[in-house]
């Protein structure tokens, strides 16, 4: 028993270095932006367009290993002004998507009025996002790649990778292309790297981004926006 206390404690521990916290300007310029309003509940964050009561359709979005989820705001923030998304970035235990076994009810209930979902996340989120892909309409990748075998499904895929990534290297997707539907739309975003999936500063092994926030913000959502279209 001694043990198991012990390994949990250090467990725990382990999942509290290395943090990485959102950038206070990027999560600030999001507060600001009058197309949206900003919610915080017990399991997430969610983000609404300000412009509608009733939007149609919502992202689940899981973050990146030890990264926080306001850190990711200001990278969807356009899909929501713009596009008319909610999205919901859940807030995951010790910020570890891979210990969440929660249900994607879980954080569509932030949103009811919503009628179609799609569940998203960047690099171990996305991991967590293939899980519950069967609970959505739609699947999002940001620099990440699917464990479980989605091939045979006919569900709508867009994975977004960085051709800077030293972590989800360009070849590491590659090598997971065959786990996701023949039809999946891969999108290579020049100039991005690990990091430039969030606003959380640079990433111990990734490589050099030559792409700026406004340059990925459109790139991001000109994906999103033809994905939606397969939706309508």
């Amino acid at each position: 028993m001694a043990i198991v206390l012990l390994t949990v404690l250090a467990f725990a521990g382990w999942s509290r270095i290395g943090r990485m916290d959102a950038e206070p300007e990027a999560w600030q310029g999001v507060l600001e932006v009058p197309g949206i309003t900003v919610q915080e509940t017990e399991v997430s964050l969610v983000l609404r367009p300000a412009e509608t009561d009733s939007p149609q359709k919502g992202m689940v979005f899981h973050p990146g290993a030890k990264v926080a989820p306001e850190a990711y705001a200001a990278r969807l923030a356009p899909l929501v002004s713009e596009l008319g998304l909610a999205v919901v970035i859940v807030e995951p235990p010790l910020r570890l998507a891979l210990l969440d076994r929660r249900g994607l009810g879980e954080f569509t209930a932030a949103v009811p009025e919503v009628e179609s979902w799609l569940v998203g996340g960047h690099s171990m989120g996305g991991v967590r996002a293939c899980a519950l892909a069967d609970q959505a309409d739609g699947l999002v990748l940001f620099a990440s790649y699917c464990a479980a075998d989605l091939s045979a499904t006919d569900l709508p895929v867009l994975s977004i990778s960085g051709s800077e990534d030293e972590l989800s290297t360009p070849e590491k997707i590659s090598e997971h292309r065959d786990a996701l539907p023949e039809d999946a739309e891969m999108v290579e975003i020049a100039g991005a790297s690990h990091a430039s999936f969030g606003d959380y500063g640079p990433q111990s092994g990734d490589g050099t981004a030559g792409i700026d926030d406004a340059e990925m913000d459109a790139a991001i959502e000109d994906a999103v926006a033809e994905l939606l279209r397969t939706l309508l």
